[in-house]
């Protein structure tokens, strides 16, 4: 047995919660990570966008794997931005106002949309403008991208953000090594509350991002049925 656990007990209880907070940081990054490729995916092919899908990079630390999911977040945001802008530069101020009417009805909507489309495209199909409306009208998910690019960022900054993300897999001592690096064997505790006070607060934010994007990739699955 280590001194370290002589001198604090609980400490092989903590290494075990600390292996098992950071493997669910990882599923749930590696969860993000797929339903912003599916939005990608939409995004790209209805809305004529070229955004590179991501991968979780398996050599890189948290911290990188957090800079990746931000970057194509906030190219999502600006794309979004973007067809706001394009509707509000093309249609008369009225019909702009009917896009975030909640009492105008949706097809209503989408058929201002695909006007739109038509001008900047010369074709477009209704599928396009769905996608445009659903984005332009779902504040729940403008709300859980900025919340969780704000929580990605915190992640990274935190002790969290030095650690590779291949550890899992590895020898007890190697993983626990990999996890606290300079952190003392004495401050387990307080690592502990850290990923729990993360944790805790990404799994929920990103739970909400998920939500938010299958209610457009499900929408566009029927559409083109």
């Amino acid at each position: 047995m280590a001194l370290s656990d002589l001198l604090y007990p609980d400490n092989p209880k903590r290494k075990q919660e600390l292996i098992h907070l950071h493997q669910e940081l990882l599923d749930c990054m590696s969860t993000n990570f797929h339903a912003t490729n599916e939005l990608v995916g939409v995004l790209n092919e209805h809305l004529g966008c070229a955004i590179t899908p991501i991968e979780m990079r398996e050599s890189g630390t948290v911290k990188e794997n957090c800079e990746i999911i931000i970057q194509v977040m906030s190219e999502v945001q600006h794309q979004v931005q973007k067809i706001d802008s394009d509707m509000k530069e093309k249609l008369e101020p009225v019909l702009y106002q009917k896009l975030y009417d909640i009492k105008e009805p949706e097809l209503e909507k989408i058929a201002i949309a695909q006007r739109v489309f038509s001008i900047i495209f010369g074709e477009a199909t209704s599928t396009a403008a769905m996608v445009a409306i659903k984005l332009l009208g779902s504040n729940h998910l403008t709300l859980t991208v900025s919340k969780l690019i704000g929580l990605l960022a915190q992640i990274g900054a935190s002790v969290l953000g030095g650690v590779s993300i291949t550890i899992i897999g590895l020898g007890l001592e190697m993983i626990l090594h990999a996890i606290l690096g300079a952190v003392e064997r004495s401050q387990l505790l307080t690592a502990v509350r850290s990923y729990e006070k993360h944790l805790a607060e990404f799994k929920a934010a990103s739970e909400k991002y998920q939500r938010a994007i299958h209610e457009v990739t499900s929408l566009v699955r029927q559409q083109v049925q």
